[in-house]
Formats: structure tokens, C-alpha cells, sequence
């Protein structure tokens, strides 16, 4: 479990309150990359949530970050508190009980959640996850607006295309990318669209921002050639197609995270 009150930074206005970021979710919440250190699940500093802050504070000085995800989790396990250990009992109780305690000084919430409800990364176990989220994503939803009140945002994210670096491997793995994208991430982000819709809140569009159905605009890939340019974004901004021991790993790196952390800007922070 992790609970991580960031610092707010060298511009604090010492004579003012601070105001919080709750940050929830999994692992792409808590930052990992495969270059973090074991020890701590591969967790960096480096996250979307990471960067979020650092763009936040310049409107905002004394924000500080308080950060509850854990890799792996999964809306049933958000809910039931069954991956790790946490003082209320889940992250979801966790989250709840900060937002309570801390109601009127929380300036928003960000939220990524659903991709571990696939129990596998295959289109049959895509069913599986759907009635997964369909399940416990608008309890989840529920509960935090409960707590947080009206005025404080919560908003989550659409998801990018790991898979999106099979394309280098051939005609086999360009199949594999495509049916990735049109069968599995398009029709999942269109799941969470409605879920958040039907609650009244916004999804930071980390879809658009990884170009992931942009299959016509070719561009130029160090080492690989022309490809398309969400495969090349995919590339760049994952751990999806670097070799091993580092990869291929389905995290964003440092700049997938500062991507993902503008798209949340783009919401939070117009």
C-alpha cells in the first residue's frame, strides 16, 4: 500500500493551507517502470501522477499529492481490499475516508482503474473484465462523489494500446495490432466513457493523445522505419518494445507518463 504526501514544492506560500490531489488506482497510478527499483514494485517518481502535480502547482502552490494506488489493482480488489493491506480496510475505504477528512481542501481527484478486471490480455477474457467494470466501476464512482462532494473533480482515463508494438514484428503482429486496437481498446474505452458519463464526470482522453486508432499517418521510427504513428508513439512512450531485460514491458515510460499527465491537464487544468 502506498500513501505518499508529496512535497508542494520550493514555491509553497507557507502562510496558506494546503489543498491535496488525491491520486487513486494502479499500477500507471503509482508509476512503474521496469527501471524501478524491485524492492518497491518497480514504483517511480516519474508517474502521470508525478508530473500531474508538478504541472498543478503552478496554479496552485500549495497543493500537495497523496497518492493510494497499488499495481495490480483491479476494480473488485479497489473494492474488497484483497491485493494488499490497507488502515481502512481497501483503497476505495482509503480514498473515502481521506475525502472525508479532508472535505473542502481537495482540489481533485484522478482515477485509472479496469485494465487488471481482463483476467487475461486475450479477446475471450475481454467479456470477463467488461461485466467486471460494468459491476463495481459505478460503486466506485459512487462512493468517491459521496465522499469528495460536488465541487471536487474526479476524473479518470481512457487507456492506451500496449499491443500497438506487435506491429513491429510482421504481418502476424501488424494483425495482432490492429485487432488490439479495434476490438479490445476501442470498445473497452468506450465502456468507461459511458460508465463516467452516466456519473457525471470526465475521462482524460489518453486514447487521443497516444494517436491509438491513427493507423494512416506514417511516420519515421528510429531503427524500425515507416511505420504508423500510433505505433511509433506506442513505441516511444512505452516500455512495449524495448528489449530485454527491460522489456517488452506494458507500462508507459517517463514520457508516456508526462503524456497521460497533459491529457489529465487538459481536463483539470483548461
Amino acid at each position: 500500500m502506498e500513501t505518499h504526501l508529496g512535497d508542494a514544492g520550493p514555491t509553497m506560500t507557507h502562510d496558506a493551507a494546503p489543498t491535496y490531489y488525491l491520486s487513486l488506482g494502479d499500477s500507471l497510478a503509482t508509476g512503474v517502470q521496469p527501471i524501478g527499483r524491485e524492492e518497491s514494485q518497480f514504483r517511480t517518481d516519474e508517474g502521470y501522477a508525478d508530473q500531474l502535480s508538478s504541472i498543478a502547482r503552478r496554479h496552485s502552490p500549495n497543493l500537495r499529492t497523496v497518492k493510494l494506488g497499488y499495481p495490480g489493482e483491479s476494480t473488485t480488489t479497489m473494492i474488497d481490499g484483497s491485493l494488499t493491506t490497507y488502515t481502512q480496510g481497501s483503497q476505495l475505504d482509503e480514498a473515502v475516508a481521506f475525502l472525508r477528512e479532508h472535505r473542502g481542501s481537495v482540489e481533485f481527484v484522478t482515477l485509472d482503474i479496469g485494465f487488471n478486471d481482463l483476467p487475461a490480455y486475450t479477446m475471450e477474457a475481454i467479456p470477463v473484465g467488461m461485466a467486471n467494470i460494468s459491476r463495481n466501476l459505478p460503486r466506485i464512482l459512487d462512493r468517491l462523489q459521496q465522499a469528495a462532494g460536488p465541487q471536487v473533480p474526479i476524473v479518470g482515463m481512457t487507456i492506451y494500446d500496449p499491443f500497438l508494438t506487435m506491429w513491429l514484428l510482421g504481418p502476424e503482429g501488424q494483425a495482432i495490432a490492429r485487432s488490439s486496437v479495434w476490438d479490445a481498446v476501442v470498445p473497452i474505452n468506450a465502456h468507461f466513457t459511458e460508465i463516467y458519463r452516466a456519473a457525471g464526470l470526465r475521462l482524460a482522453d489518453v486514447q487521443g493523445v497516444f494517436r491509438t486508432t491513427d493507423f494512416e499517418t506514417v511516420v519515421e521510427l528510429l531503427n524500425a522505419g515507416p511505420v504508423p504513428v500510433n505505433v511509433a508513439l506506442a513505441c516511444e512512450w512505452t516500455w512495449g518494445a524495448a528489449p530485454p531485460p527491460l522489456g517488452p514491458d506494458f507500462h508507459a515510460n517517463a514520457r508516456g507518463y508526462r503524456a497521460i499527465a497533459e491529457a489529465f491537464a487538459a481536463v483539470l487544468l483548461p
